[in-house]
C-alpha cells in the first residue's frame, strides 16, 4: 500500500494520469465483442487511401522490441496501425465521450481518447495536429477527431494512425478485430497484415492468425518469451 501511495503522488506531481496507477477493471464489467463499432476512415482502402499496416498483437516488430517498447504490454503490439496519407480525416470507431486530447497514453505526437459504453475506450494515436475536439464533448460514430499524421512527425518516415482498443482503466488492451465490423478476411490480403506473426516453434500454430491475437495486460509478464522463436530475432538473441 505504501509504495502505491508513493506511485499515486508521484503521478500527481509530474502529471500523469492516475489511469496508467489504476486497477484493471474486472472482465466482467467490460462489453464483449459484438462487431459493435465501425472503422476510422470512411472511404475504401486502397493504395491511395488507407492500407493495413502492422497488426494488433504477437507481430514480428513487436517480438523484437518485447523487452523494450513493448515490455509493458506483455510484448505484443497494442493496437492496429492503418498506413493513411497524413491529413486524411480520422473518425471515431463508435459514440461515446472525448477523454483525452494529446494525453499521457502514448503514440505522439497527438493523440486522443474516447470513453464508449460498456468501460471500453479507444486511443488514436499518431495524429499530424492536436485534435479540434474537445475533452468531456459527445461524438457519434463517425464524427471526425483528427487527422492522421506519423510517428516521427515528418509524414515521410512512417505515417499511419494507430487504433488501440482498451478498457477504461487503460489497463487491459483488447484485439480491435472482433469489435470492429468490418470484412477483415479481404482487408488482411493488402500488406504484411496477417502474416507477420512471431512462431513458437514448440506451439506453431498459436496466435497465428489475426483474429487470434491475445488481450494484454499493462504490467503483466511477457506472452513470448520462446525458447524455439520464428523468425530468430537478430543476433540470435532471445
Amino acid at each position: 500500500m505504501a509504495a502505491r501511495r508513493i506511485l499515486l503522488l508521484a503521478a500527481a506531481l509530474t502529471g500523469v494520469a492516475l489511469a496508467h496507477y489504476a486497477a484493471p477493471l474486472p472482465l466482467n464489467t467490460v462489453a464483449p465483442a459484438k462487431a459493435q463499432f465501425g472503422l476510422p476512415f470512411a472511404g475504401p482502402p486502397g493504395p491511395d487511401t488507407w492500407m493495413l499496416g502492422q497488426g494488433y498483437g504477437n507481430t514480428t516488430g513487436a517480438y523484437r522490441q518485447r523487452r523494450s517498447t513493448y515490455g509493458n504490454l506483455q510484448g505484443i503490439h497494442a493496437g492496429l496501425d492503418f498506413s493513411a496519407p497524413c491529413g486524411t480525416p480520422v473518425r471515431a470507431i463508435g459514440d461515446g465521450v472525448v477523454a483525452e486530447v494529446d494525453g499521457p497514453h502514448g503514440s505522439p505526437p497527438h493523440n486522443v481518447v474516447v470513453d464508449h459504453a460498456g468501460n471500453l475506450s479507444s486511443l488514436y494515436g499518431h495524429l499530424r495536429v492536436r485534435s479540434s475536439v474537445r475533452v468531456g464533448q459527445k461524438v457519434t460514430r463517425g464524427h471526425v477527431i483528427g487527422e492522421s499524421g506519423d510517428s516521427q512527425g515528418t509524414c515521410v518516415s512512417a505515417p499511419h494512425l494507430h487504433l488501440e482498443l482498451r478498457d477504461r482503466s487503460h489497463q487491459r488492451f483488447f484485439n480491435p478485430l472482433p469489435f470492429i465490423a468490418a470484412d477483415w478476411n479481404s482487408l488482411a490480403l493488402a500488406g504484411s497484415f496477417g502474416r507477420g506473426y512471431e512462431y513458437d516453434l514448440e506451439r506453431p500454430r498459436r496466435w497465428q492468425t489475426p483474429d487470434s491475437q491475445p488481450a494484454a495486460l499493462r504490467g503483466g509478464a511477457l506472452l513470448n518469451e520462446y525458447r524455439q522463436p520464428w523468425p530468430p530475432a537478430p543476433g540470435g538473441a532471445r
